[in-house]
Formats: structure tokens, C-alpha cells, sequence
């Protein structure tokens, strides 16, 4: 007798439950939506298989994204951080960026306790092997047993688990991260719908015994004294807690000799590893070769958490054989006697080339099925979790029937990661940089809340209390920012003396607080003692002030610069534009705008391959098309 297939029946369908589907069911179930999240071992929810820390240069700003949003990785790394760090404090606001190592096995319990809290959400171990399609739209996901889901969307964050294999020199196993078994039917299924897939590759450094590591040859690398909180809910004070130390040592020229008399055995270079790996987050032989001029290279040694002695050997990572490894690392200062608790390794994945994508997310060629993350050729945790959560809230508005959330690039971070992929594709693991935003002036760690809380509380994400809290704090810093600038002060004795103090110019006549602001030597707070209506306001409110009227001309530049932009953006195309049809559109220009189908004339402008002159050759065509349409319609109405 023939077995039947187990039918289960939900809302939503979360594959993987790495940063982006922790994001993507917590936004579904958040929004009402009954969703059942997929993992190959619910001990892995969560999990950080590599670094473990969060946040970093740009990646900390969409961390404060994700949170402005109505997300949860900022409030989880808030509540498992063991170091905490701002980077870049000698540089300009715009590349301030938090950064914080956590304890891995807490930041993973502590996000399971939240997905186990949420009413809608429903965890479930399996494999899911089968997309489901009826008509051209998702119909449901089938598990390797057998039982079929039935699901009216279904977001994908594999993560590097699909075909994945690990390899340390000549070894190779088909593992998923940390030994944990890979998917390797759901890529044959997703090839069947017509979805183009990459082949890429990442890796991992090796973990040592914290015990046989000297210390004494190393720089101590400490936390800030006063702590900056990832989550806009929480204030500083509540989350000061004591700090580990992590350490800096540098490999040598004898580090690099090993490695490049062993080249021939890596898997790398030897033609073994097949993916593209990551250009900003090279490995070690690959550093030694792109960089032979360079002596030596930073390396990190960070603790993997509270209660193990283990010790991420950042900068690192290597796929060299097992025996190329000890020797390696054992000329690093510091590790000579250090005991490798696990290997060193890469990992090869399929991925989803990006290009297949809409900007909500969703595939262009099954409706209600979305991606996010790892499976969409990015890297790094923060950018898996900020497409999680969009693919998360466009996933819920679709069974909604709303529209779907759109961050541009003038809004946020998050913004530049997804319409760079959507629009430009990745032809390796992609990872954020504040050189990718064009407005990152605007675009700061600090004023997060500011460009997206409204967004998150208009889905649904941000609750009423946190929305009037949010509203109060915007009107502090206005009227401050006003009454800062029409105060006065004049060259008395304990102005003149406080200007002295800083070597700042003297006054000759009266002068807006405002004005001295802008003064490189001075800030908001160094005035405080010339200022005797000030009022009592939080820290976070007293540097939005300083930062709106130290960088005011900037802000008002480049906030000129973004009218120019949404001009563009505001240019929609219509879906039903053959680009064939145009005179004048270079082939190549016809080949790539009839692929990607950009929503806007400024999202074709952003496409590798379509030159100026081409977006001008369509603005004309568009007027024309508009014309012609308003004028059928004239003749309909007639």
C-alpha cells in the first residue's frame, strides 16, 4: 500500500534558522502571521559558526537598523555581550560603528528563548528538500520524511548549508558549518523553478586553548568605559556590566614564508575550491599573496564567551592542511605553544544569484517565495539579519495584501545592501562597507531611529510606547538645536577663559552657541558651563544636537543630493516596457534591463552595464510611452 504524505497547513514558512530566518519569523509572527521555522538542529538557532562578535565598521549600523526597524538582533547582542566597543571615534559621526563581542553560547540561547516565546511561531528540526508551485506561485515546501507544508509564503535563509562542504587541505567533507549536516536536495529543486544559482565559498580561522596561550606577548584590547547600547530601548546604564579582554599579536615573515612554501597545498590555489570566496574578508594565504609587501598582518584573539576556554584567532582563516596549520600559527607571538581545539576551514554553498530577486525580496519567478541572507551571496551576520527582517515583513504585508516595505538608499544601510543586490548582483560573497553608501553622512549608527522607527511602527514592529518615546526624543533634540542656536554669548572673562582652555580663537563680539559648536575643538558639551539655560537631557539627546549643528552644512549638501536622487526614483517604469523596442538602447543596456526589470529609472542608472547616455535614451523613450498612453486613454474615455 502506497504511504500517503503528511499534510501540515501554516501561514508562513521560514527555511533556516541562522540570523536572517530568526529576523524573517520573528517579523512574520510579530505581524499575526502563524509561521513554522526550519532548522537542521534547533541547537543551531542562532548560531555564530564563525566570528563571534556583532556589529563592526557599517555593519554596526545595520544592527541599529534591524532595531530601529523593530528587530531583535540588537536587543539579543545587548543582553550576551562580553566586550563592547565603538570604532572609528577619531573619525567623523558617519563612520562611528558599534561593535560587540558575544558570548556565543548565550547570544544562541538567549534568541531561542525569544522565537520560543512568540505565540505564531512554531520550531521545528528538519531538512526541507522541495519547493511546492502551483501556476507560477508558491504552494507549500515538502521535508525530506516526506510531509508537506502547505504555506502561503515561504522565506528561504539557508545560510551556507546548501551543498555544503568543508575543507582543510585535501580533506573535504559534505558538513555544514560546525559539523552540522548540510541540505542537499532543496538546490536541485530551486534549479527545477528556474532559479539561477552560484557556487560560493567562506571560512573559518582555528580555535585555540585559551590555557596555552601567552598573553604577555600580546596588546590587550579593552571595551569602552561607558557603554553604547545596540537597541534604542535600552538606555546605557542598564546594560554596563564588567568586560572581557581580547588581544593583538601580528603574524611575521616567517608566518608568511610557511605559508607560501606550502601554497601548493592549498585548496585554494591548488584549483580544489571551486566558490568564490569574499575579497574584504580574505584568508590568510590569500592575504600573504594579494599583500607580499606587507610584513605582517593584525590578528585578533577574542574570546568565544564566558564560560570556555576557547579563542577566536581573528584575521586567520585558512583552508592550509592540518599540519601547514600548526606550523603557521605557531609562529604568531603568543600561539607558539597554542593547542588547536578545531581546524581551520573553508565552506563551499549554493547561493541564489541575486539578480533573481525583486527589491521586496521576493523571487521574480515564484510568487510568495522570498530570500534573505547567505542564500542570496551575501556574508556576515548583520547583513543575513536585515534582509531576514525585510524579507520577513514583506513575506507578512503580502498576506496582507499591502504593499510591500522598500528601503532606499537615502533611508538606510540596509537600503544599499539589498538594492546593490537586487540591482547590481554579486559576483562574490558580498559584504557592507560605508564606501557602498553615497549618503552615509545621513546615513549614521546614531540617527538609526530616526530614518526607520516611523517605517517599523507603520508595519507593526514598534509599539505605541516606544513609538512616543521615539517622538519625544526628536522633539528634544529640535528644540534644543533651535534654542542652541539663538542663544548668545559675548567675550566675558569666563567665556574667554573657556576658549583659551581649548585653544579656540577669542571673541571680539557676540556669538551664537550654535557658531561655536562648529568649532572643531569645541562640541555641546564642552559649553555646558557657558550655557545656563541648558535643561537636563539624556546622552543620546545632547550628541544628536552637537552632531545637527556641528555638520549642518553637510547634512543640508547632501540632503541636496537626495532630491536629485528620488527625481529618478520617483521615474517608474512600467512593467510592460519592452526594451527591445527602444532605438538608440545599446544591446547590452536591452540585455540587462530586460533581466533585471528595475522598478525606477534611477534603479536602471544603478545597473552595471547601462551607461548614462542609455538612461537618457529611455527618459526620452518613457515621456514619449507616457504621452502616447495618456492619449489612448483620452480616445478610451472620448
Amino acid at each position: 500500500m502506497e504511504e500517503q504524505n503528511r499534510i501540515e497547513e501554516y501561514d508562513a514558512v521560514v527555511v533556516g534558522a541562522g540570523h536572517a530566518g530568526c529576523e524573517a519569523a520573528l517579523a512574520l509572527a510579530r505581524l499575526s502571521v502563524k509561521t513554522v521555522l526550519f532548522t537542521v538542529s534547533v541547537d543551531s538557532i542562532a548560531m555564530m559558526p564563525c566570528n563571534p562578535n556583532i556589529g563592526g565598521t557599517s555593519k554596526g549600523h545595520l544592527v541599529r537598523e534591524v532595531d530601529a526597524l523593530g528587530g531583535e538582533m540588537g536587543k539579543n547582542i545587548d543582553r550576551t555581550f562580553i566586550q563592547s566597543k565603538m570604532l572609528n571615534k577619531s573619525k567623523g559621526p558617519a563612520v562611528h560603528s558599534l561593535r560587540a563581542q558575544a558570548d556565543k553560547r548565550d547570544y544562541t540561547q538567549s534568541m531561542r528563548r525569544v522565537l520560543e516565546q512568540e505565540e505564531n511561531i512554531s520550531i521545528r528540526q528538519g531538512e526541507i528538500t522541495d519547493i511546492l508551485t502551483e501556476d507560477g506561485a508558491l504552494a507549500g515546501v515538502r521535508t525530506n520524511t516526506g510531509t508537506v507544508y502547505k504555506c502561503r509564503v515561504c522565506v528561504l535563509c539557508t545560510g551556507t548549508y546548501l551543498n555544503a562542504r568543508c575543507i582543510t587541505g585535501n580533506c573535504s567533507v559534505n558538513s555544514g558549518p560546525n559539523g552540522l549536516q548540510p541540505a542537499t536536495h532543496l538546490t536541485d529543486s530551486l534549479k527545477k523553478l528556474g532559479i539561477d544559482m552560484r557556487r560560493f565559498k567562506t571560512g573559518t580561522p582555528a580555535r585555540m586553548d585559551g590555557n596555552t596561550i601567552d598573553y604577555s606577548k600580546m596588546e590587550p584590547q579593552y571595551g569602552d568605559e561607558e557603554i553604547v547600547p545596540f537597541s534604542f530601548t535600552n538606555k546605557p546604564e542598564d546594560i554596563q556590566r564588567e568586560q572581557v579582554k581580547c588581544w593583538l599579536t601580528y603574524t611575521n615573515e616567517m608566518t608568511h614564508k610557511i605559508i607560501m612554501d606550502n601554497l601548493d597545498r592549498s585548496p585554494l590555489y591548488s584549483g580544489y575550491i571551486k566558490g568564490t570566496g569574499p575579497r574584504y574578508c580574505p584568508s590568510i594565504e590569500d592575504k600573504v599573496v594579494r599583500f607580499s609587501d606587507k610584513n605582517r598582518h593584525q590578528v585578533f584573539i577574542e574570546p568565544e564567551g564566558n564560560y570556555t576556554n576557547e579563542m577566536y584567532v581573528g584575521g586567520m582563516s585558512s583552508s592550509l592542511p592540518e599540519d601547514v596549520q600548526q606550523k603557521m600559527y605557531a609562529t604568531v607571538p603568543g600561539l607558539e605553544n597554542a593547542r588547536i581545539v578545531r581546524n581551520a576551514y573553508a565552506i563551499e554553498y549554493d547561493c541564489i544569484n541575486s539578480l533573481e530577486l525583486l527589491p521586496s525580496l521576493e523571487l521574480k519567478k515564484v510568487k510568495g517565495l522570498y530570500s534573505a541572507g547567505q542564500s542570496n551571496g551575501s556574508s556576515g551576520y548583520e547583513e543575513a539579519a536585515a534582509q531576514g527582517l525585510i524579507a520577513g515583513i514583506n513575506a507578512a504585508r503580502k498576506i496582507q495584501g499591502k504593499e510591500p516595505v522598500i528601503i532606499d538608499r537615502s533611508q538606510g544601510y540596509i537600503g544599499v545592501l539589498i538594492d546593490d543586490l537586487v540591482t547590481k548582483g554579486t559576483n562574490e560573497p558580498y559584504r557592507m562597507m560605508t564606501s557602498r553608501a553615497e549618503y552615509r553622512l545621513l546615513l549614521r549608527q546614531d540617527n538609526a531611529d530616526e530614518r526607520l522607527t516611523p517605517i517599523g511602527y507603520e508595519v507593526g514592529l514598534i509599539s505605541e510606547e516606544r513609538y512616543h518615546q521615539f517622538q519625544k526624543k526628536l522633539r528634544q533634540i529640535d528644540e534644543e538645536t533651535e534654542r542652541v542656536k539663538n542663544t548668545y554669548v559675548g567675550n566675558t572673562e569666563k567665556v574667554q577663559s573657556l576658549l583659551s582652555r581649548y585653544k579656540s580663537t577669542p571673541l571680539v563680539s557676540g556669538i551664537s552657541l550654535a557658531e561655536l559648536v562648529k568649532r572643531p575643538e569645541l562640541s555641546y558639551d564642552i559649553l555646558s558651563e557657558i550655557d545656563s539655560e541648558r535643561p537636563p537631557l539624556s546622552k543620546e539627546v545632547r550628541d544628536e544636537v552637537n552632531i545637527h549643528l556641528k555638520y549642518e552644512g553637510y547634512i543640508k549638501r547632501q540632503m541636496k543630493q537626495v532630491e536629485q536622487f528620488y527625481k529618478l526614483e520617483k521615474k517608474k517604469i512600467p512593467k510592460e516596457i519592452d526594451y527591445s523596442a527602444i532605438g538608440s538602447l545599446r544591446l547590452e543596456a536591452i540585455q540587462k534591463l530586460t533581466d533585471i526589470q528595475p522598478e525606477s529609472v534611477g534603479q536602471a542608472a544603478r545597473i552595471s552595464g547601462v551607461s548614462p547616455s542609455d538612461i537618457s535614451v529611455l527618459l526620452v523613450y518613457l515621456e514619449q510611452y507616457s504621452h502616447r498612453s495618456n492619449s489612448e486613454t483620452g480616445d478610451m474615455n472620448r
